[in-house]
């Protein structure tokens, strides 16, 4: 019975994965109604994730102070946060968007969470750009030329020392100090690309100009390389499900073994 069930299982699946695929050759009532049936499970599973993995875990449990013991596991009850309850109100206001005469009721909790937001953005942006700015500032000239090797002895090297190799925190050989000149000639050109408050006549950043345009394109052809080559693995995967668990592995042992 559960094989059975299993087989019809992933027979569906594969009926699902060509309905959606089929949009590749025109739009189609086979395509429309496999994505209404994904759209409607996507709505259901985002209500139940909602309430299992935000409102139970964050408002909730801690609302109420039940919890799950990290020794023993079992229910436990501790000191609640009741004025976590005043959240309720707040949140069934948004649904009064809805309501033709009341709908500027749902306006108060959007102006709230917008005021909370506009204001974890200042760190929330220096969160996420100052490491990038403090990593954009490398050295460019080697300090380090020995390392000790595996039986001890020191060592010479204008370039890189080997993998078995110990060398002192901070140390920048030859090669490190190559790649991050190449980064930080990347990275002025590029910023340079920017300059659009002036015009530039200078011929030194004119080219510097121009190498940041041909840089980016690089680097935006690398990404969208990257993302095609994304698109292309989840087709494999696809396929590698319809070709070989469904139909190799499922219905053609059905048909042999009769």
């Amino acid at each position: 019975m559960n094989e059975t069930y299993h087989t019809w299982r992933l027979t569906f699946s594969v009926l699902a994965t060509v309905g959606l695929y089929s949009v590749l050759y025109r739009e189609n009532k086979f395509y429309r109604f496999f994505e209404h049936l994904f759209l409607g499970l996507a709505s259901g599973y985002t209500m139940v994730a909602l309430w299992t993995e935000t409102l139970y875990s964050q408002w909730w449990t801690p609302m109420v102070g039940s919890h799950l013991d990290p020794v023993t596991h079992k229910g436990a009850d501790a000191n609640g946060y009741w004025a976590y309850m005043a959240l309720l109100p707040l949140g069934l206001m948004a649904y009064l968007v809805y309501s033709k005469r009341h709908n500027w009721i749902s306006r108060i909790p959007i102006g709230i969470i917008l005021g909370f937001w506009s204001g974890q953005q200042v760190q929330v942006w220096w969160n996420r750009y100052g490491p990038q700015i403090s990593d954009s500032m490398k050295p460019v000239v080697p300090n380090a030329f020995h390392y000790v090797d595996a039986q001890g002895a020191t060592q010479f090297s204008l370039l890189s020392p080997p993998a078995t190799a110990v060398a002192q925190p901070g140390a920048i050989f030859g090669t490190t100090a190559l790649s991050n000149l190449v980064f930080v000639l990347t990275f002025i050109c590029a910023l340079s690309y920017f300059l659009f408050s002036f015009d530039v006549k200078n011929k030194l950043l004119n080219g510097m100009t121009t190498s940041g345009r041909w840089l980016l394109m690089v680097g935006f052809g690398a990404i969208f390389g990257s993302t095609v080559m994304m698109r292309f693995t989840l087709l494999i995967d696809r396929m590698y499900f319809i070709w070989i668990e469904w139909l190799q592995d499922r219905i053609l042992p059905l048909f042999l073994h009769r």
